[in-house]
């Protein structure tokens, strides 16, 4: 174990472990993503969809808390290379461009300690039933005896979770956009000649994905889903 820590600490290591978790989570949601999309089908496509996964019964909770280790593994070294960049350059560069290298990395840290947060309360929301409208779950008869549209749709018919939930994609968008040019830059394909295609490639994924998030939020109160 001494030298998976010892890697892990060192320049290379830490940029390697984000490249390698950075993927991981960014494949979870995309999954999750996709997964959610069945909401636009109506009650039976989410309700199914739920009750897949919670027949999963102990893997389901194996899965989670693994993805709880990659992400706590993925913000912790974040944090270690902000740390150790700052230790190394004591002193601010003074050509902008380096300065807002800096402040770049800087707000990663930050976007991604706002996405954890959020994450949190997401998981208060629609896994434990801690938020205002999950109780509809609980009320209702669906899948499994749980009926997720029902949580949606009535979580979602309020605009101060939809506030919540938009601003937290923008907060994400932000996030991934900056991070997938990291991870391409990380991994050598972050060349001059394919540098524009890289950061409008990580542009349109983010954009995809914080906006489709965003857009599920928002089907209720704009009416394209329509609780019972």
């Amino acid at each position: 174990m001494t030298w998976m820590t010892d890697f892990w600490r060192s320049s290379i290591g830490g940029k390697a472990t984000m490249a390698v978790t950075g993927l991981l989570l960014f494949g979870f949601v995309v999954a999750h993503l996709l997964g959610n999309l069945q909401l636009l089908k109506g009650a039976d496509a989410i309700n199914n969809y739920a009750k897949m996964l919670h027949d999963l019964g102990p893997l389901l909770w194996v899965a989670r808390i693994g993805l709880l280790a990659v992400f706590v593994l993925h913000v912790a070294t974040a944090i270690r290379l902000s740390r150790a960049n700052k230790a190394a350059r004591p002193v601010a560069y003074v050509k902008g461009a380096t300065m807002q290298a800096t402040m770049a990395s800087r707000s990663m840290v930050l976007s991604g300690l706002t996405v954890g947060a959020f994450l949190v309360y997401h998981l208060a929301h629609f896994t434990f039933g801690a938020v205002h409208g999950a109780d509809a779950a609980l009320k209702a008869k669906g899948a499994g005896g749980h009926d997720v549209f029902a949580m949606v749709t009535a979580s979602f018919a309020n605009p101060a979770i939809v506030a919540a939930y938009v601003a937290a994609q923008i907060v994400l968008f932000l996030h991934l956009s900056h991070g997938m040019q990291s991870l391409a830059q990380t991994l050598g394909c972050h060349h001059g000649r394919y540098a524009p295609m890289v950061k409008s490639l990580s542009v349109v994924l983010a954009l995809a994905i914080a906006g489709g998030n965003a857009f599920l939020a928002l089907s209720v109160r704009l009416g394209i889903v329509q609780g019972a």
